[in-house]
Order: structure tokens, then C-alpha cells, then sequence
């Protein structure tokens, strides 16, 4: 399958943007649209792509922030989690909230996503989706099975987990859906974060502190 991956990590607090493509196709889908539209729809450009489609893991403000003005570059839909819409609506207070002013307004979706999976295609790339509560009420991950990848958003980090100290968090929620949901996905998964570096299920099932903790290790 001739299926690439891009990443940026743009805005406030260097979250991972990425860029799906489908070399065949030259159709791509972003995940995450954190920040900076134009960058963005350059990185496609550059590659040879047209962005035909916007995913959120979860509508938190540094994972939606170019939605509404990427979707306006593209054309391309946009689609989040239907606990998303309170969020999505209020992201122009979410900035005042961390005392980083008034945030643009988000893109409205095209499509709700629930939380029984689902699949979401462009071209040649197929994305199931996995309900992934815990950092928050409305996270989705998205998995690219046959690329054996994992767009984790904030669930769990190189070393780390999402925080769970914001509206709708929940610590245990968030290790049931991690040991429960991601870890049994394999331990050759590479998960694609939305914060740091790219890891894998295996490495973290052997080294992940919070993980190991929760397990009694």
C-alpha cells in the first residue's frame, strides 16, 4: 500500500499534527489540524497531495485550533466525536481559559463519529476508529491497521499518559482504556502521539512508569 506519514508539531504546546497520504490516490487526510492552516496545506501541497479530509482525536484547543480555517483552504470535511460539540463550541473561550486570549472559532463537523468503531476512508487509506476516553470525554483514536499505526492522541505518550486534571478527565477511565483498548492492539503497534515522539505499544507495556504501576509491576 503506498500509504505516508508527515508530522508537524505546531502551536501553543507543540502538539503533533499529521498528514496521511495516499500516493496513489494523491489524496490526504490530516489529523489533528493543531495549527497554522497554511503550513499545513503547504506540507500537502508539497508532497503532491490534496487535504480531502479532517480528523480530531478530541476537541481539546491545541488539537482543533486550524480546523475551521484549514476546512476553508480545502474544502475538505471535518469530523470529531459527538461529545466533541460543547468543546468545539466554546473554543473561542478555551484560549481566555489558559490566559492565551480569544481562540478563532472551529470548523463545524460533516460527520459525528460515536463511540462503536467505525471506519473512516479516503482513497486507499482506510482509519478505524476506537473510543479512547479518559484525557477526555470525546477522544478517538484512529488506527491504521495495516500499517500497523496508531494515531493515539493524548491517551498515552512516550514514557507518559494524558493528563486527566481537565473537564471530563478520568485516571481510571483513561488506564482502562489504554490496557483495555490500545496495549491488546500489539506490541509492534507504533503509536503516533499527540504530544513528543513516536513509540510503540511494546516499548511502553515494558517501560511506561504509569502503566507499570497500574499493573503492579
Amino acid at each position: 500500500m503506498s500509504i505516508k506519514i508527515l508530522s508537524a508539531e505546531l502551536g501553543f504546546v507543540a502538539t503533533n499534527a499529521y498528514i496521511v497520504g495516499d500516493e496513489a490516490s494523491k489524496q490526504a487526510i490530516v489529523i489533528d489540524p493543531v495549527d497554522d492552516a497554511p503550513r499545513l496545506q503547504q506540507m500537502a501541497t508539497d508532497a503532491g497531495w490534496q487535504i480531502g479530509l479532517i480528523l480530531a482525536t478530541h476537541a481539546h484547543f491545541d488539537h482543533i485550533l486550524a480546523s475551521k480555517a484549514l476546512k476553508e483552504l480545502t474544502g475538505a470535511p471535518f469530523v470529531a466525536h459527538r461529545a466533541s460539540e460543547p468543546w468545539l463550541q466554546a473554543l473561542p473561550h478555551q484560549g481566555q481559559r489558559f490566559g492565551l486570549g480569544q481562540f478563532p472559532s472551529a470548523a463545524q463537523p460533516d460527520r459525528w463519529l460515536g463511540d462503536a468503531p467505525e471506519t473512516v476512508t479516503l482513497g486507499a487509506v482506510t482509519l478505524e476508529t476506537l473510543y479512547t476516553p479518559g484525557h477526555a470525554p470525546d477522544h478517538i483514536a484512529y488506527f491504521l491497521r495495516d500499517e500497523k499505526t496508531l494515531f493515539s492522541g493524548d491517551c498515552i505518550f512516550e514514557m507518559g499518559i494524558g493528563r486527566v486534571d481537565l473537564p471530563g478527565g478520568d485516571y481510571q477511565q483513561l488506564m482502562t482504556t489504554i490496557t483495555e483498548t490500545i496495549m491488546p492492539l500489539g506490541d509492534d503497534v507504533r503509536l503516533l502521539t499527540g504530544h513528543g515522539r513516536e513509540t510503540t505499544i511494546g516499548r511502553e507495556r515494558q517501560s511506561n512508569p504509569f502503566i507499570l504501576d497500574y499493573l503492579g509491576k
